[in-house]
């Protein structure tokens, strides 16, 4: 702290975080595809615990059994039920988490480029912090337990390029149900939106999502209730990293930034020069005796008007004396 209780200003590193800068199209494409491979990467190196996942799933469910709050079951088997209402939710879990977080992530890009990077922190802390809860915790979703009778829906009804199950199921790690980045990033997502778009139908749109996913993982027996727990916790930390990175949260950054380095750099308009000090000039106008008057004779030499000085006028002669 400062004196006068007033924080210190950052320096070094920190200050040119902070400093307000239209990010960069080509370096964020890339930054987004890398990270988004190295998660995936460490994602599905975690040694494959199966015993231990499916230990800890039996003790989750347990869990929930005992808090009252263990609906996945009923939840499962009641939206299967209708084919069109589970295979639109089966897609929905299986492409929606992509692209609407990029649409989020576009969007910020070009309406509020100010908040673009700190709420971009804000997913990859979040995204982050969830690989360390895949390697300590393995978790397996429901509908791969044994004994509870949970429906594997994209099994069922064959959901194309589903990587929950079916032939694509050895490319991702089946067992980091613990914990959801459906719900993690989907709640990204729709806080983003409540508190930055502008008219209240985003808004709203912004609440339901995150709500409409958590059905979904449920309903397609992916992730338990308590899944969604853990990915929001782990948001919560999103939101202290970029915090402490920038701070402040997105919300409260500036929306804009300069469109360019020579805007931010450019040096203030130099003020008018006052004039120089000197005697004061009089606005009144010259005495009538004064003032030039056109000479009778026309022009003079050299094209110029000839002016001479108006005099009084003779006074009257006296009268002779009778």
């Amino acid at each position: 702290m400062g004196p006068a209780g007033r924080s210190t200003p950052p320096t070094g590193p920190l200050r040119r975080l902070r400093t307000p800068r239209r990010p960069r199209i080509w370096f964020e494409i890339l930054l987004i595809a890398v990270s988004y491979w190295v998660y995936s990467l460490i994602r599905n190196a975690v040694p494959e615990q199966k015993a231990q996942a499916m230990a800890n799933a039996d003790w989750i469910w347990e869990a929930e059994q005992r808090l009252g709050i263990a609906v996945e079951h009923g939840v499962n088997h009641a939206v299967n039920s209708v084919t069109w209402l589970i295979v639109g939710m089966n897609y929905y879990y299986a492409t929606l988490h992509f692209v609407v977080t990029l649409g989020v992530l576009v969007w910020l890009y070009r309406r509020h480029p100010g908040r673009y990077a700190a709420a971009r922190t804000v997913l990859f802390a979040t995204t982050a912090v969830a690989l360390v809860g895949y390697y300590l915790y393995p978790l397996a979703p429901p509908r791969l337990m044994n004994g509870q009778h949970f429906i594997d829906t994209v099994l069922v009804h064959q959901t194309w390029g589903s990587m929950a199950s079916g032939d694509l199921k050895h490319m991702s790690n089946q067992y980091a149900a613990m914990p959801s980045m459906h719900i993690g990033w989907s709640l990204w997502c729709g806080l983003t939106i409540f508190a930055l778009a502008s008219v209240p139908w985003a808004k709203v749109l912004g609440l339901l999502y995150p709500a409409l996913t958590l059905v979904v993982i449920v309903a397609t027996a992916n992730h338990f209730w308590l899944d969604a727990v853990g990915g929001l916790a782990c948001l919560l930390f999103g939101y202290l990293v970029a915090r402490l990175c920038y701070g402040a949260l997105p919300k409260g950054l500036p929306q804009q930034v300069p469109d360019d380095r020579r805007e931010a750099t450019a040096p203030p308009a130099a003020a008018p020069t006052p004039p120089a000090p000197g005697p004061a000039r009089s606005t009144e106008p010259p005495p009538a005796e004064e003032q030039p008057v056109p000479s009778p004779t026309g022009p003079g030499p050299r094209g110029a008007t000839a002016l001479t000085r108006a005099s009084p006028e003779p006074s009257p002669a006296p009268a002779p004396e009778s």
